[in-house]
């Protein structure tokens, strides 16, 4: 058994690619440096990100494979999801060897896998844009706190340069502690050693909040309120389309 360590990015997997080919040996498992080894693993090999072999494995895969799903390889990557990367090895590899695309070969496990992560990650995208709200703060900044299940905020960003790029705001993503603040000129990605209340919470305190806040938010509960028909309420079918868990995040529900 070969095992590989690498440092857990994308551009570290793809060098990973380029380093097998030139070895001409290929990894039963994918690990992070520190993790355990397998039992009776008899080679371990250490993998350096480069971007320039990372960069020559992408400008091979884009004569092998759409440019969609080569959307889908990224896309998927951010599940997050275990042995995802041992996943992703075994589709470039099977993409880079075989003489006709195989993006369409659901025949094949790994590309039925890769598709449903992929269709996954692509639905909780949509449902973050969806029931995404934001608070505004006195700085004239609209905080919102999420908290996916898989890592979307960065397949979310195109949509909210699109939707509120007149308006300064910051999506903090909970579970992963990071997020994307946008100030009228440039978009960066933000983390914080020390964290405020409302970075904890998700909420922010009166003090921060700006002073007509509360007074949207009770207006907006009001209108959920009213536009409900009591004789047609559904609660599981309500549940369905509108999942608890971001329930936690949303004006309407506290």
């Amino acid at each position: 058994m070969i095992a590989f360590i690498y440092d857990k990015t994308f551009e570290g997997l793809l060098t990973a690619v380029f380093d097998a080919y030139v070895r001409k040996s290929f990894p039963d498992v994918l690990l992070a440096e520190g993790e355990p080894l397998p039992l009776f693993c008899e080679e371990t090999v250490t993998i350096c990100s480069d971007k320039q072999k990372a960069d020559r494995v992408w400008k091979g895969l884009e004569k092998k494979i759409s440019k969609l799903s080569l959307s889908g390889l990224t896309v998927s990557w951010l599940s997050e999801l275990p042995e995802i990367d041992m996943l992703l090895f075994r589709y470039i590899r099977k993409a880079i060897d075989y003489s006709k695309s195989i993006e369409m070969n659901f025949g094949d496990p790994d590309v039925l896998q890769m598709s449903k992560i992929w269709k996954k990650v692509s639905n909780e995208r949509l449902r973050i844009m969806q029931f995404l709200r934001f608070q505004k703060a006195v700085d004239g900044t609209y905080f919102s706190a999420v908290e996916p299940i898989y890592n979307v905020l960065p397949l979310v960003l195109p949509y909210l340069n699109d939707r509120f790029g007149d308006q300064k705001w910051l999506i903090y993503d909970m579970r992963r502690e990071y997020g994307y603040y946008y100030d009228l000129k440039e978009m960066i990605e933000v983390r914080f050693e020390q964290k405020e209340a409302h970075l904890l919470s998700g909420f922010l305190s009166e003090e921060l909040m700006d002073e007509n806040e509360k007074l949207f938010q009770q207006m907006w509960k009001e209108y959920f309120k009213t536009i409900a028909i009591k004789e047609r309420i559904n609660p599981k079918l309500h549940r369905q389309h509108l999942p608890v868990r971001f329930w936690k995040y949303m004006t309407e529900k506290q």
